[in-house]
């Protein structure tokens, strides 16, 4: 089984635990390095990760000195590590640091680019974006293969945007579930309380925080809103005072993921899927870690038309898609809710695989050789490279 050197963006990301979580329980050494935008985490997944300093989130500037104080101290932090079989490459910032180890260990070690978001410095047609895509080909000359999450990436921006030229495999954000859990009973809509809407994980959206407030303040009580997770605070004026001001709006604070994903889809109805913090960019394209998380513990998902998670809903045929994100859209599409219409709504969730929304061992260990693939010991053809599992790739 392959070593990894995995590079990250943000040690404390849900999501790098979730693939720390898939490479380990596929079979692979893990070594871990990356920046933190808030406390230093300890260990993960029983990993102890080299911090490479700290890091905002939106400040550009700042994080562009902070991955060059990380390259000069890169020698001293690889100091006697183990040759790695790949580097994984979280985010375009850590490619800088995986061309510096490369170089570090001989020049040989191939390198995979691990894009989750498109930002929109990426999509532009003028100066700025042209000149950020020729910075991503430059970081990028020696990447082996990309892994994205969404086929709309692919098609949207590797097709036809961007520069680098490589295989590009989809992995999609399914939930890995803990060890030794099935599926959890659903708790079914209670009487006498109000309908749940759950926006759970990265709350970065300030349309979705305002729309879900006027669409709970012209329902008048009888549907409220939950949220959990972590704010991006620097895209909301006062989240915490705009949320206290809403009586029918709620924050739960964060959460563990995915040891606490059961308790908290349970408590709500519906999954509140749509993002627009990027309209018609990153926000049309993703399919978000709640679309999978939501399905796989029954709440009833939401999103909006002309986005690649509402396509996700019309193939599954489950959900609610909006017409536009507005609280009036999302009024009309309550419109007539009752137990039986909801019932119905969750029943056609329970049908779908489970596998459309969770990964399992045996999605692990095929991700994981794959990666020991691209590194073969010996000279092999790239089509006598086996494929990752077709379930999640493509």
């Amino acid at each position: 089984m392959p070593r990894v050197l995995y590079l990250v963006h943000d040690l404390s990301d849900p999501a790098v635990r979730r693939r720390l979580i898939m490479l380990t329980r596929g079979g692979a050494t893990v070594d871990l390095a990356g920046f933190a935008r808030t406390k230093i985490p300890g260990d993960i997944e029983g990993i102890k990760p080299v911090n490479l300093g700290k890091t905002a989130d939106g400040r550009f500037v700042q994080r562009f000195w902070a991955v060059l104080k990380a390259m000069a101290r890169l020698r001293s932090v690889l100091a006697g590590a183990s040759k790695p079989d790949v580097i994984v490459a979280r985010n375009l910032e850590t490619l800088a640091l995986a061309n510096r180890a490369n170089r570090y260990f001989g020049g040989s070690v191939p390198i995979v680019y691990e894009c989750l978001d498109i930002h929109r410095l990426l999509t532009g047609m003028g100066p700025v974006g042209r000149s950020m895509r020729l910075a991503e080909r430059w970081f990028g000359r020696s990447v082996t293969a990309i892994v994205t999450s969404s086929p709309a990436f692919k098609s949207n921006y590797f097709d036809v945007l961007s520069f680098l030229k490589v295989p590009v495999v989809i992995v999609e954000n399914k939930v890995v579930p803990p060890p030794r859990e099935g599926l959890l009973p659903v708790p079914q809509k209670l009487e006498g309380r109000p309908w749940r809407i759950g926006w759970f994980g990265a709350l970065r959206c300030r349309k979705s925080l305002k729309l879900l407030a006027r669409f709970s303040r012209m329902a008048n009580g009888r549907f409220e809103i939950v949220l959990r997770g972590r704010p991006a605070y620097r895209e909301f004026g006062d989240f915490d005072a705009f949320v206290e001001n809403e009586p029918f709006m709620r924050f739960c604070g964060p959460y563990r993921n995915p040891e606490d994903l059961g308790a908290i889809y349970g408590e709500v109805d519906f999954a509140w899927a749509a993002d627009c913090f990027e309209e018609g960019l990153n926000s049309k394209w993703l399919l978000p870690n709640r679309l999978y998380e939501g399905c796989l513990y029954g709440a009833v998902p939401i999103a909006v038309q002309g986005t690649e998670t509402a396509e996700a809903l019309r193939r599954n045929n489950i959900g609610l898609i909006l017409s536009d994100a507005t609280p009036f859209a999302l009024s009309m599409a309550m419109e007539g809710l009752d137990v039986q219409h909801f019932k119905r709504l969750k029943s056609a969730i329970a049908a779908c695989d489970r596998r459309n929304w969770a990964i399992d061992e045996a999605d692990c260990k095929d991700l994981v050789a794959w990666l020991a693939c691209l590194a073969p010991a010996e000279p092999r053809k790239t089509s006598d490279r086996p494929p990752i599992n077709s379930s999640f790739a493509i």
